[in-house]
């Protein structure tokens, strides 16, 4: 009988020091949603300590943990938090300031994580990652290129240009120095060969690698060179032509150019060929970040040219001077140059469900910040997932695109889930986002770094972009 007391006493005890347990954040209660099924557990609580999930558990075994923080969830939305896999810093040192706003921006939307896939400032935005990273400036985690490698005299700032084999190597030797988090690769004036040769290079080096395609080159060369992404979907449509192989060589050759290369493409396409060739690309593991914003935006900017937008108040003077390059370009279109760019854009977008059909991996960014005119930092990724889901996905898919297959792509595991050991990046919706892709602006609060942020906090960083800006 005293043994049995004794057990029993031992087992109290046992429960009295798992109740002391300390942890940063208890968030009770809250519906999970579970962005791989689409499943929804409600009456959950989710239990944080430093920047990681300690729990997902109920409420009544939550009280085993001790919280300097228990937040009311409000039975709202959980989901993890979202990921901008493809936008950009830049236009020079004297904007470095206006491009730090964008971090703000990004956490009042829910964004949790962002690839920047290069520009002219990296020393910047390299110190502003280390500095997210340690916890002494406040935004989401950046994941950059650093700067992307390009032919001689590209028309993009801050490349590192290379011709040779030679400073192919100097160039990936520069970027493993920074400490770079994947190499970006653009096709302006890039040598074709020099470019695969690029790829495979930094491939044997174990460096992922994200790209424009040179028209020269097919679909299936570069997947086969390895690839890691397609940046665009303009680089996509091409291979769905019936031979792309035979259009390469006559790009190659001059024989096709410019606006004709679409218009072959146009009425060349082939459905059968395409999945052909989108089912090599997900054999060999290259996935697409199809930025649909940037070609909505300029394809109808006879609709709107977006000079009312209210969201401008958050983008510094400097960097909407930087949008003017492309809006000069769309402005000298007549009547059938601007009914056939919307022609072009609706055929490109189409084959997004192609894409998901033939198993690659989509991954959702916007391509906003400088120089992309409009295309905003923070709002412009949910215009991006309510695209998607217009071309074709399902609310789930398009989650998953930024939630799910940006982290897959750079080999994070510590993302995509709400679950015990995955970072503590979460977002609290106060509706179901898998019944309307709108509902991911319906943000009630944010997690990060373990620090909640309600909706008072972040309309307080939005309104200090906003003053910043309005000096």
């Amino acid at each position: 009988m005293k043994k049995g007391i004794l057990i029993f006493l031992s087992l109290l005890g046992g429960i009295a020091v798992s109740a002391q347990q300390p942890v940063d954040l208890v968030i009770s209660p809250v519906k999970v949603i579970d962005i791989k099924t689409g499943k929804i557990t409600p009456n959950q609580a989710i239990v944080v300590r430093h920047d990681m999930i300690v729990a997902v558990t109920t409420p009544q075994r939550a009280a085993r943990y001790k919280a300097a923080h228990t937040v009311d969830g409000g039975n709202r939305y959980a989901m993890p938090g979202l990921w901008d896999n493809h936008m950009h810093f830049g236009g020079g040192d004297t904007l470095a300031d206006e491009n730090k706003n964008f971090l703000p921006l990004y956490l009042a939307h829910g964004i949790t994580t962002i690839r920047d896939c290069a520009a002219d400032i990296s020393a910047e935005v390299l110190k502003w990652r280390d500095e997210v990273n340690n916890g002494t400036l406040q935004g989401p985690a950046i994941f950059t290129s650093g700067p992307k490698l390009e032919g001689y005299k590209s028309v993009w700032l801050g490349d590192i240009e290379i011709g040779t084999t030679a400073e192919l190597h100097q160039a990936l030797d520069s970027l493993q120095r920074m400490h770079v988090d994947f190499v970006k690769i653009t096709d302006n004036t890039i040598k074709p060969a020099l470019y695969l040769e690029a790829v495979k290079a930094a491939r044997q080096r174990g460096m992922i690698i994200s790209g424009h395609v040179p028209y020269a080159l097919t679909l299936q060369q570069v997947t086969d060179a390895g690839l890691s992404s397609v940046e665009h979907l303009s680089y996509v449509w091409k291979a769905g032509v019936k031979d792309e192989a035979a259009l390469s060589r006559r790009i190659a050759n001059g024989e096709i150019k410019g606006r004709d290369i679409n218009r072959y493409i146009l009425t060349h396409f082939d459905t059968a060929a395409a999945l052909k060739a989108y089912r090599h690309m997900a054999a060999k593991g290259t996935a697409v970040t199809p930025t649909l914003s940037l070609g909505q935006i300029l394809a109808y900017f006879d609709q709107d040219n977006h000079a009312q937008d209210p969201y401008l108040v958050y983008i510094g003077k400097g960097l909407q001077k930087t949008y003017e390059m492309r809006v000069k370009r769309v402005m000298k279109d007549d009547s059938a140059a601007i009914a056939y760019r919307k022609e072009i854009y609706e055929k490109e977008s189409a084959i997004l469900p192609l894409l998901q059909k033939a198993g690659v991996k989509i991954m959702a960014g916007t391509d906003a910040g400088y120089l992309n005119s409009f295309d905003y930092p923070g709002i412009g990724l949910h215009r991006e997932l309510a695209l998607m889901v217009r071309f074709g996905l399902t609310p789930l898919q398009a989650l998953q695109a930024s939630v799910i297959n940006s982290p897959a792509f750079l080999h994070k595991k510590d993302y995509g889930a709400l679950a015990a050991g995955k970072k503590a990046d979460i977002l609290l919706l106060s509706a179901n986002p898998l019944e309307d892709i709108h509902n991911t602006e319906k943000i009630s609060a944010v997690v990060t770094k373990g620090r909640l942020l309600d909706r008072t906090a972040l309309d307080q960083l939005l309104n200090k972009v906003k003053a910043a800006n309005a000096q």
